[in-house]
C-alpha cells in the first residue's frame, strides 16, 4: 500500500486547490508580463500616439518662443527667426502693438492664417492677448485644405513681451500639427508582427528558464519524499541557482545525522536490551539456585545478586538523568565546593578495585561554583570511561592543573586510544570505538553523553586527547571560585 497519507475532510468542505508547479507558476509569470508589455504598446504607440504628439508639439512651439524672447533686440534677429522657422518647420511673426512686422517667416510653401492677418487683425489680437494675460494658446482646423481635402489642426501660440528697452513685442508662432493615421496603420502593422514576435520568442524563453530553475526545485521534492520515508541514504544533488544549491547542502547534511541519530536509536535499543538482560538473567539465576538448591543461599550469592540489581538501578538512573539533560529540564543547585577534595573523596571509593591504582597530581586545593553532585558525576563517568580501557599496568591517572583564572582536570589512561576521525562522535550516547570490545563491569555507557551535557549545561570546556597505542586523556575545565569575600560568596 501507498505509505502516503491521504487528506481527509469534513462533509461539504471543498478540499484546498492544488497549486501549480513551480515550472507553471514561471511560465504563467512570463506569459501575464508577456501580456502587459504587449498591452501598454498598443495603448501608448496606438491609442495615446495623437495625444502624445499634439503635446510634442505644443511643447516645441513655447520651447521656440521662449529663445525668440531671449533675442528680440539682437542686430539678427530675422536671420535667427527664419533658422529656427526652417528647422522646426513652423511659421513665426514678431509684431508689435501696432502691428508692425518686425519678422516674418514660413516654412514652406502652403498657404498659413498668419499671412492673411492684416495690420489691424495683429493690432486687434495684441489687445485681445494683453487683456488675457499676454499669452494665448489655441488649437483649431486650418482654413487651407491638403490636396486631398484634409484640414489639419493647427497650433497658434500668442505671446506678448517687453523688451529690455521697454518695447512691446507679439510673438506669434504657428505649427501644423500632421495627422497621424497613416503613422498609427504603419504602427499597427509593426505591432502585430513585434506581438507575434515577442510572445513566441517570450515563450521559448519562459518554458527554458522554467525548466532550468524547475529541474533541480524537483529534483530535489522528490529526494525529501524519500528522505521523508526514512530513506536517510538518499543524496540530494548539489545543482541549479544558489539558493537551490544551498538547500541540498544542508539537506544532505541533515540526512546525514539523521541517519546517524538512527543508527544511534538502533544500536541504544540493541545495548539497553543487552545491558538490561544480563543483570536480569543474572539475578534471576542465582535466584532460582538459591530456591532449588539447598545450602545455596549463602551471602556470596546473595551479594552478586544486590550487585546486579546496583547495575540495573545505574543504568536506569543514567537513562534518566540523560533524558532530562538532553531536555534541559535538569536543574543546577550551585555551591561553592572544594573541587580538589571532591575528587580525592571520589578516588577513595576505587580503593577495593583490585589491580587498579589511580594516583592524583595537585598542587593546590581549588574551590568552584557549580552543582557538586553533577560535576562529581562527572569525574565518577570519566575515571569509569578510562578504568573500561586502562592498560595492562591498570593506571588511571588524574591531574589538575591551574591557569587564567579556570582548573582544568585531565583523567590519563594508558590503553589503545582512540582514532582521530572518531574523536568527535565519542561523546554520543552508547558510541564504541570498537564495535567488539565487550561491555566493561563498570559504567553504563552512556557516561560520556552525560559527562557533554552536565559540562555544557555549566557552560564548562572539555575534550579528549589520544595517541593510538599510547592511550587517551579526558580533560574539563570550570573557572576558579574566588576566595571568600572577593565578590563570590556561595548561595545561602
Amino acid at each position: 500500500m501507498n505509505d502516503m497519507q491521504v487528506p481527509q475532510f469534513l462533509p461539504g468542505e471543498k478540499p484546498p486547490k492544488k497549486p501549480l508547479k513551480i515550472r507553471w507558476q514561471i511560465a504563467l509569470g512570463f506569459g501575464v508580463f508577456i501580456l502587459i508589455i504587449a498591452v501598454l504598446l498598443w495603448v501608448f504607440q496606438i491609442a495615446f500616439l495623437g495625444a502624445f504628439y499634439r503635446t510634442i508639439k505644443t511643447s516645441e512651439v513655447k520651447n521656440t518662443a521662449e529663445l525668440i524672447e531671449r533675442i528680440l533686440e539682437d542686430s539678427g534677429l530675422d536671420t535667427q527667426v527664419r533658422n529656427l522657422s526652417n528647422e522646426r518647420s513652423i511659421n513665426i511673426v514678431v509684431t508689435d502693438e501696432m502691428g508692425t512686422q518686425y519678422s516674418a517667416w514660413k516654412h514652406s510653401q502652403r498657404d498659413c492664417l498668419l499671412e492673411t492677418m492684416t495690420r489691424n487683425d495683429l493690432r486687434v489680437l495684441f489687445n485681445e492677448v494683453n487683456l488675457e494675460g499676454g499669452n494665448r494658446l489655441s488649437v483649431y482646423s486650418s482654413p487651407f485644405a491638403y490636396e486631398d481635402g484634409v484640414r489639419p489642426d493647427v497650433i497658434l501660440y500668442v505671446d506678448i513681451v517687453r523688451t529690455q528697452s521697454g518695447f512691446n513685442r507679439m510673438l506669434l508662432i504657428e505649427s501644423e500639427i500632421t495627422p497621424v493615421d497613416a503613422t498609427v496603420e504603419t504602427l499597427q502593422v509593426q505591432l502585430v508582427c513585434v506581438t507575434v514576435i515577442m510572445v513566441l520568442l517570450g515563450g521559448i524563453l519562459a518554458l527554458f528558464i522554467a525548466r532550468r530553475i524547475s529541474r533541480p526545485v524537483a529534483a530535489v521534492n522528490e529526494a525529501a519524499k524519500e528522505l521523508a520515508r526514512g530513506n536517510y541514504n538518499i543524496r540530494f544533488a548539489e545543482s541549479g541557482s544558489k539558493e537551490v544549491s544551498e538547500l541540498a547542502q544542508t539537506l544532505n547534511y541533515a540526512a546525514e545525522e539523521l541517519s546517524k541519530v538512527e543508527g544511534l536509536r538502533r544500536e541504544l535499543l540493541a545495548n539497553v536490551s543487552h545491558d538490561l538482560r544480563t543483570p536480569l538473567t543474572m539475578i534471576r539465576g542465582y535466584g532460582e539456585v538459591m530456591r532449588d538448591l539447598p545450602g545455596e543461599n549463602t551471602p556470596e550469592n546473595v551479594q552478586i545478586i544486590i550487585d546486579e540489581t546496583e547495575r540495573l538501578t545505574n543504568l536506569v538512573n543514567d537513562l534518566l538523568d540523560l533524558s532530562r539533560l538532553e531536555a534541559g529540564v535538569m536543574a543546577l543547585d550551585v555551591t561553592r565546593f572544594n573541587l580538589t577534595e571532591s575528587i580525592r573523596a571520589i578516588l577513595h571509593r576505587y580503593d577495593k578495585l583490585a589491580g587498579y591504582s589511580f594516583p592524583f597530581l595537585a598542587e593546590e586545593d581549588v574551590f568552584v561554583t557549580a552543582d557538586e553532585l553533577k560535576i562529581s558525576q562527572v569525574v565518577y563517568n570519566l575515571v569509569n570511561n578510562a578504568i573500561t580501557y586502562a592498560g595492562e599496568d591498570k593506571t588511571v591517572a588524574l591531574e589538575q592543573t591551574v591557569a587564567n583564572g579556570k582548573v582544568r582536570v585531565s583523567v590519563t589512561d594508558t590503553g589503545e586510544g582512540i582514532p582521530e576521525e572518531k574523536l568527535r562522535d565519542i561523546w554520543e550516547r552508547y558510541y564504541k570505538v570498537d564495535r567488539e570490545h565487550k561491555r566493561a563491569q563498570v559504567g553504563t555507557g552512556l557516561g560520556l553523553s552525560i559527562v557533554k551535557h552536565i559540562l555544557e549545561l555549566h557552560g564548562g570546556a572539555y575534550g579528549v586527547v589520544s595517541q593510538l597505542g599510547e592511550g587517551s586523556t579526558f580533560w574539563f575545565e570550570l573557572p576558579v571560585s574566588p576566595a571568600l569575600g572577593q565578590g563570590n560568596d556561595p548561595p545561602k
